[in-house]
């Protein structure tokens, strides 16, 4: 037995006493980084208040630009089809080489000059309306032009917030963007709304150009030296056929993108249906048209918060995606089954919660299942599937609305989400992807998640 030290009471042993040391105590429990953890980064928060202030001036512009095209062409569905495809047509050409630029360059001094871009095609539509000239073909040239300078911004754009925050926070920045999205989408189509009645669409489009200020000055601000860059692509052949076939040899990416196509293309229609909806449907002006944008856009928010809550428990699963797209794919056929504006509006909250459920689901897995090298690269892709689909989308959801009746399309969109969350969902589930419940048969599925 040890012996006490005298007087140095019972509770204290001498040094040279042999009992065992007592084990250091736990460590204390990880701290929760909380659903707004990205803003903690100085250079993302530059980014996201920039991109409040730009996106509201975009949502704003898409309204308008949407009724100038109605206007211009007395109301027809085609039209504004027409539009929506020549806007998202240079995606197919021009994405995937996005992607590659984004691997080789400095993404951040690429943006300066591509948000420059996009904020002079604003300026030069709205001086066109203003001054009474505008035309239809004016519109439908600048939309190419738009979309030309948006197909190579977006995946640039998408691939750059992880050098802001860093791997470990790319789920809550993914997020919370789309907060700042679904923000400025509630915003600027009820601002719009207004603005066109009161003082026209040119205007518009002029406030548009203003708000690019804003996201230019927020990337002037960072600090390069805090960003998270890897070692930059060295240029080399080959470099965009290396993406697809990096894509190509996994298949997790594969139906993920699948699935992100056939909802994308003709279920995230609501830039044609909802306008169509309103005017053709309901006999509302451009406010009727501004209050559907603006309901569905609280649905996207309340979805993208919920998304940034979900992102401090661990990494998105491809169950949850699953989940989203088929309620997502539901809730659009009950939406386009409405009898009142009013109930149509109520009905588009819980679309806009699934649709961000599905779309922040896919948006993240993509981003952290990649190789830093190939990030651009298969971001490129992903927005070629996710955005490229709407030449094919909008014509058809035009020729629909006009041939039948405004809620073709959107029934028609929710019947083809559902149709390719069930593929996805059986594909994955016989790959080992997903879970999936049989409570009829007594049995579970556990396949890993």
């Amino acid at each position: 037995m040890p012996a006490y030290a005298g007087g140095a009471g019972a509770d204290q042993l001498e040094p040279n006493s042999t009992a065992p040391a007592l084990p250091p105590p736990p460590p204390p429990p990880p701290k929760r980084a909380g659903m707004f953890a990205s803003l903690k980064v100085r250079n993302y928060r530059l980014y996201a208040s920039g991109q409040v202030i730009s996106l509201i001036g975009l949502w704003m512009q898409r309204v308008a630009q949407d009724w100038l095209v109605l206007e211009l062409s007395d109301g027809s569905p085609v039209a504004l089809g027409i539009a929506a495809a020549l806007q998202f047509a240079p995606t197919l050409l021009l994405s995937l080489w996005a992607g590659v630029l984004a691997d080789r360059m400095d993404k951040r001094k690429l943006l300066l000059v591509l948000e420059t871009g996009l904020g002079l095609c604003a300026l030069v539509l709205g001086l066109l309306d203003v001054t009474g000239v505008a035309q239809l073909w004016h519109v439908y040239l600048l939309c190419l032009l738009l979309g030309a300078v948006s197909a190579v911004e977006t995946p640039v754009r998408q691939s750059f917030v992880v050098e802001m925050v860093g791997r470990d926070q790319i789920a809550n920045a993914v997020a919370l963007n789309s907060m700042t999205f679904n923000l400025a989408r509630m915003i600027g189509p009820a601002v719009a709304g207004i603005m066109i009645i009161v003082v026209g669409t040119g205007w518009v489009f002029l406030i548009n150009a203003v708000t690019f200020i804003g996201v230019i000055g927020g990337l002037l601000l960072m600090r390069a030296t805090e960003l998270h860059r890897g070692a930059p692509v060295p240029r080399e052949k080959g470099q965009l056929r290396a993406g697809l076939r990096y894509v190509r040899k996994r298949p997790d990416l594969v139906i993920l993108l699948f699935l992100v196509f056939f909802i994308s293309t003709f279920g995230l229609n609501f830039f044609v249906t909802l306008a169509v909806l309103a005017r053709n449907t309901f006999g509302g002006d451009a406010d009727a048209y501004g209050l559907l944008s603006t309901m569905l856009a609280i649905g996207t928010f309340a979805g993208a918060t919920l998304a940034a809550k979900r992102s401090t428990r661990g990494k998105p699963s491809l169950r949850l995606l699953i989940t989203g797209a088929l309620a997502f794919g539901v809730l659009e056929i009950v939406v386009g089954l409405m009898p009142t504006m009013w109930l149509a509006g109520a009905a588009l909250i819980p679309v806009g919660i699934a649709m961000m459920t599905f779309t922040t689901t896919a948006n993240a897995t993509v981003q952290l299942a990649v190789e830093p090298a190939m990030r651009g690269r298969v971001m490129g892709l992903y927005m070629l599937v996710f955005l490229g689909g709407n030449p094919v989308g909008g014509p058809v959801m035009g020729w629909l609305a006009e041939h039948f009746t405004a809620r073709a399309p959107i029934v028609f969109g929710g019947v083809v989400s559902i149709l390719a969350a069930l593929i996805g969902g059986i594909v994955l589930a016989r790959r080992g992807g997903i879970t999936l419940p049989m409570p009829r048969l007594g049995l579970r599925r556990r396949l890993r998640a």
